[in-house]
């Protein structure tokens, strides 16, 4: 192979979305010298996960790498516009600090409850409405068969493509060299990875490499034998408006999965199918709106009875069959120098920031200097041991 057609790096990472440009910029950040390439064969970020998502990001979660990784995020995400402020260009995401609402039934309020007492010993801020409370604080709810609300009111949504855009221009701007081409084999030799070869025929050689390609992640493992259950499954967002108006809600989220929040005029959101097949698609279903996802708003709010849908779009989750939670980390049994940072399942953009800066400290410093991530390892899918989040999801 031509020299020319050779660059060399001392990290390589696959895939340029939001999780990738993270990573890129933490490891500039932690190490000013380090050359750093991110392949990314779309520019447009036409089918970025992301860039589908409505962009929220909570603390109401269970296991406590999650509730920590939102924490720094939010801290992260509320002063984006100025941290990243790239070449005297701020970087808005327009946060918006509206809160989530999770509600349940009566026969789960005692896993709601457990669920804030770990939430509070974190140092969340956690509001426990009954129904009453709920009726009281949202006029607009039907609370009759509901038997707690929980309200962490300083959670919220961002724009993400902002988010995307302002680590991707703030890791160039520190040097972070973004390679419009495709990631199609890995070159192994013994106990490491050496070279990817890509779509055109480059071949980037590195002493590290990251796989933060989402839902495309489960395929590049495969290229470096790794075997990791991270697929993709479509799902959709909606836009709608009430008939009449109605007071603006927090992120509302249920057992069913329902889970939808404020929008300008109307509101966005959806109900999550987990049974629906595996695979790349990008199909709109424009029934799914009114056999599945109209019905759920209007039991919860009967003014949205009257609902019109404006628009719905798809987006994938990446998601991790074994539990739902990422895999983050080294592969330390076999290719030492292959990250994995993928199968977020849906919280992709909320845990950005905490990620990123994650795997910046394994490849700068050899290990996790902030939020402890081990659990979230490799090693639990070689073990086939779920370390599952018991929050709704």
């Amino acid at each position: 192979m031509s020299q020319d057609n050779v660059q060399k790096y001392d990290v390589a990472i696959i895939g340029g979305g939001i999780i990738g440009s993270s990573v890129a910029y933490h490891v500039l950040q932690a190490s000013p010298g380090a050359s750093v390439c991110v392949i990314e064969p779309d520019s447009t970020y036409e089918f970025a996960s992301a860039l589908r998502s409505s962009g929220g990001c909570r603390v109401q979660f269970t296991c406590p790498e999650n509730i920590e990784m939102s924490l720094y995020s939010l801290e992260r995400i509320k002063n984006f516009e100025h941290e990243m402020t790239s070449k005297g260009r701020p970087a808005p995401v327009d946060w918006v600090e509206g809160g989530y609402l999770f509600v349940v039934e009566p026969e789960h309020i005692a896993a709601l409850e457990r669920n804030v007492r770990i939430q509070q010993s974190h140092g969340c801020v956690v509001d426990m409405l009954d129904a009453a409370g709920l009726k009281q604080r949202f006029p607009s709810i039907n609370s009759e068969d509901l038997g707690l609300g929980v309200l962490t009111p300083h959670d919220g949504w961002c724009d993400p493509n902002g988010l995307l855009w302002g680590y991707r221009r703030k890791a160039v701007e520190l040097g972070a060299v973004y390679i419009k081409d495709r990631f199609v084999d890995a070159v192994i030799e013994g106990p490491k990875a050496t070279a990817i070869v890509l779509e055109s025929g480059m071949r980037i050689e590195a002493e590290s490499f990251v796989n933060a390609a989402g839902a495309w992640s489960g395929n590049v493992a495969e290229r470096f034998g790794m075997s990791l259950p991270v697929v993709p499954m479509r799902r959709f967002e909606h836009y709608f408006t009430p008939a009449t108006p109605m007071e603006r809600l927090p992120y509302v989220k249920d057992l069913s999965r329902l889970a939808f929040r404020s929008e300008g005029e109307g509101f966005s959101g959806g109900l999550v199918n987990g049974a629906e097949p595996r695979g790349f698609n990008f199909e709109v279903d424009h029934n799914y709106w009114e056999e599945v996802v109209w019905p759920a708003v209007a039991h919860r709010f009967p003014a949205l009875e009257a609902a019109k849908c404006h628009r719905t779009w798809s987006g994938l989750y990446e998601v991790n069959e074994l539990d739902g939670n990422p895999v983050i980390g080294r592969w330390n049994s076999r290719l030492p120098n292959l990250y994995t940072v993928a199968g977020f399942s849906g919280h992709g953009m909320m845990h950005a920031p905490a990620a990123g800066r994650g795997i910046a400290e394994l490849l700068v410093k050899g290990a996790y200097q902030s939020i402890d991530l081990s659990r979230l390892g490799y090693e639990r899918v070689e073990a086939n041991k779920p370390y599952a989040e018991e929050g709704i999801l």
